[in-house]
């Protein structure tokens, strides 16, 4: 798919897949928004993209997403900067790690903002234009999470089913305007996502950043739904819907188990 000249907002780009999103959108000749809460990591990456592709324009907007009412600035922000929304991608994201009881309830209410929240309401408000161009791409990062229940993340891994659920509904949706949707599905990858996290799992078999997007840029050329990172992920997540549900739970918390 040819993106040169358009202009994509990648949100969590302050690194591991959001920060590879943009690096690889920035050699398609692709113009950036660039958002993450960390205003310093964001300039330091739009110094890295400018000094090896000077005729792009990068900018970047510091904004905490996990709260309400952040897709109404973000869009405010957008557009004082004149940007035109070719390509969204939805990468910005967090899982608690640990028993549900024992956690406080704002943090998971933040959770559920960010992954879902926000997630829909920057769709919301990039979408339309796109399908009125007749031309754009919505990238969700969804999760191998999606495909079943994850004792030990239960917040998490139900986020990540809602991002599966709607983004593949929006394909059937968007189905004829030109605009390209796709939910990006990575298993455990090496990013920051887990030192968040405070705890160790799921440290065997972790794909680079790199893999993950690869694998969505390969997709975009594509015409299905949804792509699953890694041929063993698409095998777990394609195993999941032929076990029974009581033994996929056993086996999924299992899995999360801290190291």
């Amino acid at each position: 798919m040819d993106l040169s000249n358009d202009t994509a907002l990648i949100t969590g780009a302050s690194g591991g897949i959001g920060e590879e999103f943009a690096v690889q959108l920035a050699r398609r000749g692709t113009d950036l928004v660039l958002v993450a809460r960390r205003a310093d990591k964001l300039a330091a990456l739009r110094d890295t993209l400018l000094a090896a592709h000077p005729d792009l324009t990068v900018d970047v907007v510091a904004v905490d997403l996990s709260e309400p009412g952040s897709g109404a600035e973000l869009e405010a922000k957008v557009r004082e900067l004149g940007r035109t929304v070719d390509v969204l991608i939805n990468n910005a994201g967090v899982g608690l790690h640990g028993a549900f009881a024992g956690q406080p309830p704002e943090p998971n209410a933040a959770q559920i903002q960010l992954n879902c929240g926000t997630l829909v309401d920057l769709t919301a408000r990039f979408l339309p234009a796109m399908t009125q161009r007749g031309h754009g791409v919505v990238v969700n990062v969804a999760s191998t999470a999606a495909f079943q229940p994850t004792p030990g993340m239960a917040v998490y891994g139900a986020t990540k089913a809602f991002v599966l659920s709607y983004t593949e509904a929006l394909w059937q949706e968007c189905k004829g305007t030109g605009v390209r949707v796709l939910a990006l599905c990575p298993g455990a990858t090496e990013t920051e996502f887990f030192a968040r996290t405070g705890e160790e799992f799921l440290t065997s078999g972790r794909q680079t950043s790199k893999q993950v997007v690869d694998t969505a840029m390969s997709a975009l050329d594509k015409s299905s739904p949804t792509v699953v990172s890694g041929w063993k992920n698409s095998l777990l997540a394609t195993g999941y819907r032929f076990t029974p549900r009581t033994l996929m739970l056993q086996v999924s918390e299992r899995l999360l188990k801290s190291n």
